[in-house]
């Protein structure tokens, strides 16, 4: 008779590098349907050192690369073992997802650091991970991911949206998922506000601070990549392409791509506008007209239907601005769950793409990515 209660305990790292959340689930699956329960869970921060490594990581030799690659698993192990000690739970499996390190689908290849066999090693319980590859060997996209976890675990929401490091979307579609990153999210906030010398943009408030920068805004807007229909993913080296010449690259707190444009261009958004483009280029308006453009990509890429809704998670569902303008674009109804979904969403549904695949079903809907087929995606390690 085959199992229908386990205990995972999910491993998320996102491109925002706050830290590795651990979410420790229960999942029942009864009939034709799973259940789920996240029993207990906790974010451990990195330190300036790791997060410094992960970040450079792209630019250094091979040697060092695998090192890492190493170092991260039997560090992310230690993390999960401490916490499973801690709480004196005994999981059936892990399932970690890694941390994407390069993600290039149109030349077959996908990257996420952090050894199954190293968090294998130091917990003496078996791992599920490297999520991506197979979709990414069979044409996809590798990502997202997390579409099929909507669709099982939360289908009274018609949309479903991730605030992470990118911002990301899923939906039904005449009973397809259909899902994609929609645009940078937190990994840019986050770039920004350390100019600054924060962490973070605590609920907004520097970019409610600031003034729209119009020119940059329309600039933002009119990239390629938002007029393609999905499957599409995003990637740092997009974000390195795209992104940073506009707006990152700041010296002197000042964006020099947008150095002496012009502000002739208005938009129709509830925001202050500035003709002083010095002034204009601080990192307030900065993250204020980024802001501006996360919350237009959301409504751009949801329904029309006022009774649907909007289940928003992921750390920037905590940016109390940015929901402001996203409730300010997009038609269906926002929703914002408890504090445990918001943080822990993706530790919990890769908890449940590392079950699907324990049991050998599909964990990766070729809907989503552009696959030439669904797969049953992620690498076993043994202790």
């Amino acid at each position: 008779m085959t199992k229908t209660l386990y205990h995972v305990l999910g491993l998320m790292s996102g491109t925002s590098l706050d830290g590795l959340d651990l979410a420790f689930c229960r999942f029942g699956y009864t009939e034709e349907k799973w259940k789920y329960k996240i029993l207990l869970a906790e974010t451990i921060p990195y330190s300036n050192d790791w997060k410094n490594r992960i970040q450079h990581l792209d630019k250094q030799s091979a040697g060092d690369f695998a090192f890492t690659d190493s170092e991260l698993g039997h560090l992310m192990g230690r993390m999960a073992k401490e916490f499973i000690d801690k709480h004196h739970i005994n999981p059936d499996f892990i399932a970690s997802h890694g941390q994407t390190i390069f993600h290039s689908p149109g030349k077959r290849w996908t990257t996420q650091i952090g050894k199954g066999a190293a968090i294998a090693a130091e917990t003496n319980i078996p791992v599920v991970c490297d999520f991506r590859s197979t979709d990414v060997a069979l044409g996809g996209q590798g990502a997202p991911l997390v579409p099929i976890g909507d669709r099982f675990l939360f289908p009274g929401f018609t949309y479903c949206l991730n605030l992470g490091g990118f911002a990301n979307l899923s939906f039904e579609r005449n009973g397809t998922r259909i899902a994609c990153d929609i645009c940078p999210a937190n990994m840019v906030l986050n770039t920004l506000a350390g100019q600054v010398g924060k962490a973070f943009d605590e609920n907004g408030d520097l970019a409610r601070s600031g003034s729209l920068i119009p020119d940059l805004l329309k600039t933002l807007n009119q990239l390629p990549f938002y007029h393609q229909p999905p499957p599409k993913s995003l990637g740092k080296e997009w974000v390195d392409e795209y992104i940073r010449p506009l707006i990152l690259n700041v010296s002197g707190h000042e964006a020099p791509a947008m150095r002496h444009k012009p502000y002739g261009i208005r938009h129709h958004c509830h925001c202050e506008e500035r003709s002083d483009a010095a002034t204009g280029s601080r990192i307030q308006d900065l993250l204020h007209t980024f802001t501006e453009h996360i919350a237009m990509q959301v409504g751009n890429n949801t329904g029309i239907n006022r009774v649907d809704n909007l289940l928003i998670t992921g750390g920037g569902a905590l940016n109390t601005y940015l929901v402001e303008r996203i409730r300010h674009y997009a038609t269906p109804d926002v929703i914002l769950p408890d504090l445990q979904t918001i943080q822990f969403k993706e530790a919990l549904i890769f908890a449940l793409l590392g079950l699907l695949r324990w049991r050998g079903e599909v964990n990766c809907l070729a809907s989503v990515t552009g696959a030439s087929r669904n797969s049953s995606s992620g690498a076993i390690y043994l202790p």
